[in-house]
C-alpha cells in the first residue's frame, strides 16, 4: 500500500494505492486536508494504467504522409537534439521554447525552467498555469508582496462567521472541499455565492448573486462603498496594517448601487443586504477563483476584492482574509521554481540581479549567461513560427489545442513550426500535431513533490513501475542535455532534484531550504516558507505583517472598464466557460477512463432565451463569436442568466470560441466572457 495524492486538482486529496495489473484507489484518512473523501475523479484515477491509449514508445511523424513510426528512445532524443542544435544555430537561442504545465511536479518544473535556461540558453518558456492562478498571484503580489494561493490551512474555512466564493464552483471542481462550506452553515455560519450561474455550489449557500459574467469588479467596488459609507471599515487596521487606502477610498465613492445595478444586474437591495452581513461579522473569508480572475481585468478585479477584505481588517486575522481557490494539482508549486517566464526558483524575479546571481551559484553557471524575461504562455504560442519567433518547441503536460484561447489560432501556430515536441501519456489534440511524440510516466509511476492551494508541500509517491518503454522527464531533460553538451547538472532522482531546489530557494519568497522528503511524510506536507530544518513551515501568513519593505499591505486604485468584447446585435449573449464534475482541465486522461461520463460539450442557456429561439432541451444548438462556432446539445436549465450561456471547455470546440484578449498585468486570457450568438 503505498500513500500518495490525487493527480488532479489543487487540493492534492491524499489516497493510498494498492494492486500492480490493475490499480486500486483506497482512503487515507489521516492525511488532513480530505480525510479519506475522494471525487469521482479521485476513486477512479487508476484508470488509466494498462489503457489501450496509453503511449509506451517514441514516436516520429512524416510530415509529407503524415504517419507515424516507432523509433528507439536513443533515436528519438538523437533527432531532437539534432534539429535543436541546428535551430539553435541558424537562429538563436530563442528559436527554441518551451511549454511547461501546472500539472508537473515541483521536480519536473525546476528542471524544465533550469534546462530552458542553462541548456538551450533561451527566454521563451512559460507554461499553461499562467491561465490559471495568473490574475490572483499578481494582485496577491501587488497588495500583500507575496503569492500563496490559501494563506491559511483549508480547515480554517469552518470556523469562518461568512465565507464569500467569487467565481468558484467548489462542489464540482473541488468535490470534497465543499464539506467545509457545509460546517460553516452547521455552525450557523452563512456561505455567499457569487456567480452568472445558480451551480451546485449555489445550492449549498445561504445568499446568492448572479452578476453579468465580467463585472465581479463592480459589485467589489459597491460594496466597498457602502461599508465605507455605513462606518463598517476597521480603520484602526487601516492605519496600522495598510497603505494607500484613502485613494482606493475615493476610487470607490462614485460606486452607489444603483450604478453597480446598471453595470452588474446585481439588484440594489441584494448588494445592501450582503453589505449588511459582512459588516455584521469579524470572521469573513473572501476567496475567488476563475470565474472572477480568468479576465482581461482579472488582476484588477482580485485587487478590488482584497481592497474590500483589507478595508474589513480581515487579513491576518484568525479564520478570516483573502485567498485563491488555486485550480491545477500543482499550479502554486509550478509558479514557484521557474517555469514561468519571468521567474526563477524561490518565486525570485528573473530580472532580479541578487536573485540571478544566487541561482546562477547554485546552477554552477555565470549569471550573465541567464537569459531575460520572455513572452507570457499566449504571447509565446502566438508567436510560435513567426519570422522572428521560435520555431521549435518541447511541449510538457499541456494541451493547448483543447485548452488555449482562441484556439483554432492556436493550433495554426503549432502548424507553422519546424518542430513540435510533446511529452505525453496518451495521444492528446496537441500531440497528434507533433513531429516527435515522447510517452512519459503518470502519476502513480512517479515520485516528486505537489504544492497544494494551501502551500502545503506534499510528496506523490511511486506505486507502480512505469510500463516497458515509458520514460520520466527528468530522464528526457537529462538525456537531452548530455547531448546538446551538458553531461551533468541533470540528474533523474527526483529526491535529489527537490534538494537542489530546496538550495536555488533559500532566500527567497517561496523558501523550500528547510523541507526534506522524510518530513514530508513525517508531517502530512510541510507549508513554505520553511527556511531551515528547524522551522516548522508557516501554515498561516500575515498575522503580524506583511512582506513589503515597510511591513505593510498596498491597497491599489483599480477600476471597472468591464470585458475586451461587449455584446452587440450581432452577439447579443455572454459566452462564460467552466468545468463540470466529472472532467478534468483538457480531457486528455479523464475523457479516457471508463468509469467517468463523457457526455461531450453542451450549451447551457435559460428557458427565456431557448424560448425566444425555438429551443427544447436537448436540441442542436450553434453557437458562434467572432472566432468559432460550436455545434452542441442544448441544456435548458432555469440557473443561468438569461442572457448569458455556458460552455464546458473539457472537449474540442468551447476554447474555439473565446476571446484572447490579455490582462495587461497577468497576461490572463478572457476565457471568462466574449460576445455571442446562439442559433438553433
Amino acid at each position: 500500500m503505498t500513500p500518495t495524492h490525487c493527480p488532479y486538482c489543487s487540493l492534492q486529496c491524499g489516497m493510498t494505492l494498492t494492486g500492480r495489473r490493475t490499480l486500486e484507489v483506497q482512503a487515507w484518512p489521516e492525511f488532513p486536508v480530505n480525510q479519506g473523501a475522494l471525487c469521482r475523479k479521485g476513486w477512479s484515477a487508476g484508470g488509466l494504467r494498462g489503457h489501450r491509449e496509453r503511449l509506451t514508445t517514441p514516436l516520429v511523424r512524416d510530415r509529407a504522409t503524415d504517419t507515424w513510426r516507432a523509433v528507439e528512445w536513443d533515436d528519438a532524443l538523437d533527432l531532437v537534439a539534432e534539429r535543436l542544435r541546428t535551430l539553435r544555430a541558424e537562429h538563436g537561442p530563442d528559436a527554441v521554447a518551451v511549454f511547461g504545465g501546472g500539472g508537473l511536479t515541483n521536480e519536473k518544473a525546476y528542471a524544465l525552467g533550469k534546462f530552458a535556461r542553462v541548456v538551450l540558453g533561451t527566454s521563451r518558456i512559460d507554461y499553461n498555469g499562467r491561465w490559471c492562478m495568473s490574475s490572483a498571484a499578481a494582485a496577491s503580489n501587488q497588495a500583500f508582496g507575496l503569492d500563496r494561493g490559501l494563506p491559511f490551512p483549508l480547515a480554517d474555512v469552518e470556523q469562518a462567521d461568512v465565507v464569500v466564493l467569487v467565481g468558484s464552483n467548489l462542489a464540482e471542481t473541488m468535490p470534497p472541499a465543499a464539506r467545509h462550506l457545509d460546517a460553516v452553515r452547521a455552525r450557523g455560519g452563512r456561505v455567499v455565492v457569487i456567480d452568472p450561474r445558480r451551480t451546485a455550489t449555489a445550492e449549498r449557500a445561504d445568499v446568492v448573486l448572479q452578476p453579468v459574467p465580467g463585472t465581479d469588479l463592480a459589485v467589489a467596488l459597491g460594496l466597498l462603498h457602502l461599508l465605507d459609507a455605513a462606518g463598517a471599515l476597521d480603520e484602526a487596521y487601516l492605519a496600522a496594517r495598510v497603505a494607500g487606502f484613502d485613494d482606493v477610498r475615493r476610487s470607490a465613492a462614485g460606486w452607489w448601487p444603483e450604478r453597480v445595478e446598471r453595470v452588474s444586474g446585481v439588484a440594489v437591495h441584494e448588494l445592501r443586504a450582503l453589505a449588511d452581513l459582512l459588516a455584521a461579522h469579524r470572521r469573513v473569508m473572501i476567496l475567488t477563483a476563475r470565474g472572477a480572475e480568468q479576465h482581461a481585468q482579472g488582476t484588477a478585479t482580485v485587487l478590488a476584492w482584497i481592497n474590500l477584505a483589507l478595508g474589513l481588517g480581515l487579513v491576518g486575522r484568525p479564520f478570516a482574509g483573502y485567498g485563491c481557490l488555486t485550480g491545477q494539482g500543482n499550479g502554486q508549486g509550478g509558479r514557484e521554481h521557474g517555469q514561468k517566464a519571468d521567474q526563477l526558483p524561490g518565486y525570485r524575479m528573473i530580472t532580479d540581479p541578487a536573485a540571478r546571481a544566487h541561482v546562477a551559484a547554485v546552477w554552477g553557471v555565470d549569471p550573465d549567461t541567464l537569459p531575460g524575461a520572455g513572452p507570457s504562455a499566449y504571447e509565446l504560442l502566438e508567436s510560435l513560427g513567426a519570422d522572428d519567433g521560435p520555431k521549435a518547441l518541447l511541449l510538457h503536460g499541456s494541451n493547448p489545442v483543447v485548452s488555449a484561447p482562441n484556439a483554432t489560432h492556436v493550433a495554426g501556430r503549432l502548424d507553422a513550426l519546424d518542430l513540435l515536441v510533446v511529452c505525453d501519456l496518451v495521444m492528446s489534440e496537441t500531440a497528434a500535431r507533433a513531429d516527435v511524440v515522447l510517452p512519459v510516466a503518470q502519476w502513480a509511476e512517479e515520485t516528486g513533490t505537489m504544492t497544494n492551494l494551501e502551500g502545503r508541500v506534499v510528496l506523490r509517491q511511486r506505486a507502480l513501475t512505469p510500463p516497458a518503454g515509458v520514460r520520466d522527464e527528468l530522464d528526457i531533460l537529462a538525456g537531452l542535455a548530455a547531448r546538446l553538451g551538458h553531461p551533468t547538472g541533470f540528474p533523474t532522482d527526483p529526491e535529489e532534484v527537490f534538494a537542489e531546489l530546496g538550495r536555488a530557494s533559500a532566500g527567497g519568497r517561496a523558501d523550500y531550504a528547510g523541507i526534506t522528503y522524510d518530513r514530508i511524510r513525517a508531517e502530512h506536507g510541510v507549508f513554505w516558507p520553511c527556511p531551515t530544518p528547524e522551522h516548522p513551515g508557516t501554515p498561516r501568513l500575515f498575522a503580524e505583517s506583511f512582506p513589503t519593505p515597510d511591513g505593510r499591505a498596498r491597497a491599489v486604485v483599480v477600476e471597472h472598464t468591464g470585458p475586451a468584447e461587449i455584446v452587440d446585435d450581432a452577439y447579443p449573449l455572454h459566452l462564460t466557460t467552466g468545468r463540470v464534475l466529472a472532467q478534468y482541465q483538457s480531457g486528455a486522461q479523464t475523457r479516457r477512463i471508463r468509469d467517468l461520463p463523457d457526455t461531450g460539450p453542451f450549451v447551457e442557456l435559460h428557458p427565456q432565451l431557448a424560448g425566444r429561439l425555438g429551443v427544447r432541451d436537448g436540441d442542436a444548438v450553434t453557437v458562434a463569436t467572432r472566432r468559432g462556432r460550436l455545434r452542441a446539445p442544448a441544456r435548458v436549465v432555469p440557473t443561468i442568466r438569461p442572457d448569458t450561456v455556458f460552455v464546458p471547455f473539457h472537449w474540442v470546440g468551447a476554447n474555439r470560441l473565446t476571446h484572447d484578449a490579455l490582462d495587461p498585468t497577468s497576461r490572463m486570457p478572457e476565457f471568462k466572457v466574449c460576445a455571442a450568438a446562439v442559433s438553433a
